[in-house]
């Protein structure tokens, strides 16, 4: 039972919450500002609203908008499956979509206390995102967006005013490759589904544009992901370790290649969206080792 609570999260997609706090926390550090206990907390906080997203989304999708009833899963996008596939009550699910909200939430609510209002300000732009984000935004063209910031900068921003008790522009713009390749990965993760998205009332960008005009959206995004962190670097805003980031273009080059060839090939993406997450979390990694090392040698 305890397993399936689990993988109804979809936890292999959650290690993208803990290595924007690990961006956010080694941004900090090249600030000078360093708590680990915090950063902990703060990783915790983010694993369990991203689950509550993913959980309520599938939710929604079987029980709601019927959307699942005919989505076809990948590896990467389709939910978790366990709803479709009789293996997973809706009511439970719901109750684990509440369950995880509130107790990110409380543990969001305590590093409020802790760092003051400003944070408790994205805290709930964080929580509303979750719960607004399948049953309205996806449905008028705002849920790539806002999935871009709520897992992109926000989290980077937020764990940096935590450590620091700042807002600084390097935060932002450091957010702002992290927001485009959220956009991406959702955006991505639309082109198996909009079929049945479409049937089921969303207006995301891949049913607004069609898929043939969207995947030259993706590649634009995608390219400006790793232009930002150039533009970040050359102006100072950025310490120059940051370009370490540029070495995820190798898997994003990779999925733009793949989504112009084979946008309309259900199969044929699959390889793209496992390029996909790999840019997302790579350009994450690398930004904050680069960060780690700029503090380092002072």
């Amino acid at each position: 039972m305890i397993k399936r609570y689990v993988q109804e999260t979809r936890p292999q997609f959650l290690a993208l919450a803990a290595v924007l706090v690990v961006h956010g926390s080694a941004l900090a550090a090249w600030r000078g500002s360093m708590h680990i206990g915090h950063s902990l907390l703060a990783a915790l906080a983010l694993i369990l609203l991203q689950g509550s997203v993913n959980v309520l989304n599938d939710w929604h999708d079987w029980s709601r908008s019927g959307i699942d009833h005919a989505t076809r899963q990948t590896p990467f996008s389709g939910g978790s499956g366990l709803l479709p596939r009789g293996e997973m009550e809706p009511k439970a699910a719901l109750a684990l979509g509440i369950s995880t909200l509130v107790a990110g939430s409380a543990i969001g609510l305590y590093l409020a206390c802790v760092a003051g209002w400003p944070l408790l300000a994205l805290g709930v732009a964080g929580a509303l995102s979750v719960v607004l984000y399948t049953p309205l935004l996806t449905r008028v063209g705002l849920g790539e967006i806002v999935a871009g910031l709520g897992l992109g900068a926000l989290p980077i921003v937020g764990t940096y005013y935590l450590l620091t008790g700042t807002f600084d522009i390097a935060a932002w713009v450091s957010g702002i490759p992290a927001t485009l390749l959220t956009y991406n990965l959702l955006l991505l993760n639309e082109f198996p589904d909009a079929e049945a998205d479409r049937a089921g009332g969303r207006h995301h960008m891949v049913v607004l544009l069609g898929k043939r005009r969207a995947r030259w959206l993706y590649a634009a995004v995608e390219i400006g992901a790793f232009v930002s962190i150039v533009a970040g670097a050359v102006t100072g805003v950025l310490t120059p370790w940051a370009l370490l980031g540029l070495i995820a273009l190798v898997p994003a080059v990779q999925a733009i290649r793949i989504t112009l060839e084979r946008y309309d090939s259900f199969e044929g993406l699959i390889p793209a969206q496992g390029a996909n997450v790999q840019a997302v979390l790579g350009i994450n990694v690398l930004m904050a080792a680069g960060y780690l090392i700029a503090a380092v040698l002072g």
